[in-house]
């Protein structure tokens, strides 16, 4: 690992605060140590970063940590009190997965978002399994570390996961605003640095699909798109194979883009969803074959 490679994404660094500086402020460093590596990177022409390293007074954490701040890249917190592991795109900048994510986020800017006169997506797949909850998780984060307001609502009221992987209370979430139960405070801010909200499903109601067919979610939707309408919403769906869950929520969002799994989901079955979604006249935006 070399400190070279080490850009961020979409960030400008803040020159102005080095490596050491910031190691330092953190507790990381000492101003010994640093005056240590500053000579020895000195002496082998090599970057601060990288001295730091051979000398093992820091770790390749610590150089990332630092890059994150010098960027002005927004960190996450990961375990107990942060985000799940899953969520890579929240703690794994240099990861090829994520470049993928970013790749997702690319083509979907350019060819959906910018011309979108609404910008509400329904993350849906056919089956369970399929990777569109962990899909529509990092694609939130995604969205809002280029600075869109970005709201993730879990409308899988029977099979909820996005609380879970945001670490966030899961008493009050949609199924409460449906009945009319939720407030602001239902929707939670997942990181002070970053415009990135979510909405999680809430406790599990006995009559979902009556909920989403109902005008409230249709009302609820409309609120929430116009709230965002600079930034984007994205919904994660019910499978939509085995409730008629993601053909509604689809329909109110008017767009949908599709997730499969290699090596696991029947053509099939997505060509069968596929068909269903097209019914209600949304807007099939594009299909991911994932492999995660």
């Amino acid at each position: 690992m070399t400190t070279d490679n080490l850009a961020v994404d979409g960030a400008i660094p803040d020159r102005g605060r080095t490596i050491g500086a910031i190691l330092v402020e953190d507790g990381r460093l000492d101003q010994s140590d640093v005056e240590l590596i500053q000579k020895y990177a000195s002496e082998h022409r090599i970057r601060f970063g990288d001295a730091a390293l051979q000398l093992k007074l820091i770790t390749a954490a610590d150089v990332r940590f630092a890059l994150a701040r010098q960027f002005k890249y927004p960190e996450f917190s990961r375990g107990d009190d942060g985000v799940a592991d899953e969520v890579v795109a929240a703690h794994g900048p240099q990861n090829e997965i994520v470049e993928r994510i970013r790749g997702v986020r690319s083509q979907l800017m350019i060819r959906w978002h910018s011309a979108a006169h609404r910008k509400v997506l329904a993350i849906t797949s056919a089956d369970r399994g399929e990777g569109r909850s962990w899909l529509a998780a990092n694609l939130a984060v995604a969205f809002a570390q280029v600075g869109m307001r970005t709201l993730l609502i879990d409308a899988d009221m029977r099979h909820p996961q996005q609380h879970r992987l945001f670490n966030i209370d899961n008493s009050l979430g949609l199924s409460a605003f449906l009945t009319g139960r939720g407030g602001p405070s239902t929707v939670c801010r997942v990181h002070p640095q970053l415009r990135l909200f979510v909405l999680p499903a809430g406790s599990m109601p006995p009559n979902p699909q009556e909920l989403l067919a109902s005008e409230a979610f249709g009302v609820v939707l409309d609120r929430f798109a116009e709230q965002y309408d600079n930034g984007i919403v994205l919904i994660d769906t019910p499978a939509a194979t085995e409730t008629s869950d993601a053909l509604m929520i689809v329909a109110r969002a008017g767009a949908a883009f599709v997730v499969g799994r290699r090596d696991h989901t029947r053509q099939a079955r997505l060509d069968a969803a596929v068909r269903d979604f097209r019914s209600t006249g949304a807007d099939i935006v594009g299909c991911v074959l994932n492999e995660y």
